[in-house]
C-alpha cells in the first residue's frame, strides 16, 4: 500500500484566507482541489508537502463568464462544467474536444482547470489548449494580482511561475471573430495520457485568408506554440498543401522521447498527422463561424 508522508491539513474559507495560509506555511505548503494530480504524487512520495490547503470551499472561483471580448473561467471550474457549457462549446470547441478525452467521468467531475494548469504536466491536454487560445492566467498573492501569458505561467515540466504564496484564480480566453479551434489526441486506451496530441486555433480575415493561427503539440517535449508551422499559414488561403507543410514542420520541431507509448519516429508521424487534422477542422469551424457572422450581419 502506498501511503503519503505525514502532513497537516487546513480548509481555506476565502481566497484571501487561502493566500494567507500559503504565506504563513511557506514553500512546503500545497493547494489541493480535485487532488487527482497531487495525491498520487504524494502516495509515491514524489511530493511531500508539510501542509495541504484545501480550496474546495472557494465557490467564488467556480464560474464561466462570457464577455464581449473574452471568456472568463474560474480556476475551480470542474472539467465536467467546461464540457457541459454551451458558451464554451460555441466560442472554443477545442476545449470540448480536449475535455472529452481527459481521463474518465470521475476525474472530470472532481478535477479543475486550475489544478490541471498548476500541475504543469508535459502531457496535460489543457496546457496545450490554453497555449493555442492565447489564454491568460490571473494570479493573486499578498501583494495583489498579476496577469501572465501561458508562456510566462509555465516555466517547464511540473514548474510554474507561481510564488509559494500565490494562487491561480482565473483563466481568460480572448474571443476573436471568424475563429475556429480543434484538438485531437492519440492514446493507448481511453482516458490515458496522450501518446501525442495536437491543438490549433485559427482566425480568418474577411477575405478568407488566415489572419492568425496557433499550433501546439502535447507530450513531445515542446513548450508553447510552434512558430515555424504557423508562419507558413499566416496571410494565406487555407489549403491541404499548407496543412501538410505545417504538419511536417511541427513534426520536425517536436522532441519526442521513446518510451512505452512508442518510438520517436512513430511519435513524429503522429505529430505530423494530428497537426494536419486539427488545422483542417479548425479552419472548417472558422469558415462556419464566418458564415454565421455574415448571415447575422
Amino acid at each position: 500500500m502506498q501511503i503519503p508522508a505525514q502532513f497537516d491539513y487546513v480548509r481555506a474559507s476565502t481566497i484571501d484566507n487561502a493566500i494567507a495560509l500559503l504565506d504563513k506555511h511557506g514553500e512546503e505548503a500545497r493547494v489541493v482541489a480535485g487532488g487527482h494530480s497531487l495525491l498520487p504524487m504524494m502516495k509515491l512520495r514524489l511530493a511531500r508537502p508539510e501542509w495541504l490547503i484545501d480550496i474546495n470551499d472557494l465557490f467564488e472561483l467556480d464560474f464561466i463568464l462570457p464577455e464581449a471580448t473574452r471568456l472568463r473561467v474560474g480556476a475551480m471550474t470542474r472539467h465536467s462544467a467546461l464540457l457541459g457549457s454551451a458558451d464554451v462549446a460555441r466560442l472554443f470547441p477545442i476545449v470540448i474536444d480536449a475535455e472529452r478525452v481527459i481521463a474518465d467521468p470521475i476525474v472530470r467531475n472532481r478535477g479543475t482547470i486550475g489544478g490541471s494548469l498548476c500541475q504543469a504536466d508535459p502531457a496535460e491536454d489543457l496546457a496545450t489548449v490554453c497555449d493555442v487560445l492565447r489564454a491568460e492566467a490571473i494570479v493573486r498573492g499578498p501583494g495583489g494580482g498579476r496577469i501572465l501569458s501561458m508562456d510566462e505561467f509555465h516555466k517547464g515540466p511540473y514548474e510554474t511561475s507561481l510564488a509559494h504564496n500565490e494562487l491561480l484564480v482565473e483563466i481568460r480566453f480572448p474571443v476573436r471573430p471568424r475563429s475556429g479551434s480543434a484538438y485531437e489526441k492519440v492514446e493507448r486506451r481511453v482516458g490515458d495520457w496522450a501518446v501525442v496530441a495536437a491543438g490549433a486555433a485559427v482566425s480568418l480575415a474577411e477575405d478568407g485568408t488566415v489572419d492568425d493561427v496557433a499550433i501546439g503539440l502535447t507530450a513531445v517535449g515542446l513548450d508553447g506554440t510552434i512558430d515555424e508551422a504557423e508562419t507558413v499559414l499566416r496571410g494565406q488561403q487555407p489549403t491541404e498543401e499548407l496543412f501538410e507543410e505545417a504538419g511536417r514542420l511541427a513534426a520536425m520541431a517536436s522532441l519526442p522521447v521513446a518510451d512505452q507509448r512508442g518510438p520517436v519516429d512513430y511519435k513524429r508521424h503522429l505529430a505530423d498527422e494530428l497537426t494536419r487534422r486539427v488545422l483542417r477542422r479548425a479552419c472548417e469551424r472558422a469558415l462556419a463561424a464566418q458564415s454565421t457572422t455574415t448571415q447575422e450581419g
